[in-house]
């Protein structure tokens, strides 16, 4: 089963009110033990946000650890839906996103976010704290790739980060693509020769961007990411 298609006469637009992220249980906790097959990410395609949580999933090598499903692109004043575009609810048989979240919290009112991580045993969510979400993804379960966030570099991280977030995520500041391009003049990776955090965080956001050629180094680390099997297959 699968919800009816978009209704916008009917429902109107998706409105909910700023984005809340009140489920913020962490992996490796005693209520959320790292357990192989026990967790489901939901996530939508259009969003850079649940992006990143895909794009660590791969490049971890978890595909057989965390499962995943996508909701689909559009929505309506029901919020995140399950159609035939991007397929039927695998874990549970919802028809809206929002089921999810009234199975956690009864009654629940707020807003209706992706990326949202499920535990398949309690039936809740365990987080919808899309920092958090790929934080554990990267630490908690045995994996392949780069590490992401290694402990000699996480107050480094933790720093670009929020800079990445200020003034690339939530709109490019002016001066910010150039800060960028001079940092990568002399490195293939924000850190270096390793992937990190930092890359999942920014990458989205530069590849939903007009062309920025003028940047060149910046340019040239945007494509060579899209080259990258855990990047470019996420994205359109």
């Amino acid at each position: 089963m699968t919800a009816s298609p978009v209704d916008l006469d009917t429902y109107g637009p998706y409105g909910r009110g700023a984005p809340t992220y009140p489920f913020q249980g962490r992996i490796g906790s005693a209520g959320f033990p790292a357990e192989p097959g026990r967790y489901h990410l939901y996530v939508a395609w259009v969003c850079p946000y649940a992006q990143r949580a895909v794009i660590v999933r791969r490049l971890r090598g978890l595909q057989d650890v965390v499962s995943l499903s996508y909701v689909d692109d559009e929505r309506d004043g029901r919020g995140w839906a399950f159609r035939e575009r991007r397929g039927a609810d695998p874990i549970n048989g919802f028809d809206f996103l929002e089921q999810a979240y009234h199975a956690t919290e009864p009654g629940y009112p707020g807003h209706i976010s992706v990326p949202v991580l499920w535990d398949k045993e309690q039936g809740v969510i365990v987080s919808n704290n899309y920092p958090d979400i790929t934080i554990d993804l990267a630490t908690r379960f045995e994996g392949s790739g780069p590490y992401l966030y290694p402990e000699d570099r996480r107050a480094e991280i933790d720093e670009l980060n929020d800079w990445i977030f200020h003034h690339v995520n939530k709109g490019v500041t002016p001066g910010s693509l150039e800060v960028l391009d001079d940092r990568l003049k002399d490195r293939p990776y924000l850190f270096g020769e390793e992937i990190t955090e930092s890359d999942v965080r920014l990458w989205p956001s530069l590849v939903r961007l007009a062309p920025f050629p003028e940047h060149k180094h910046l340019w040239d680390y945007t494509g060579r990411l899209r080259e990258h099997d855990a990047f470019g297959p996420t994205h359109a």
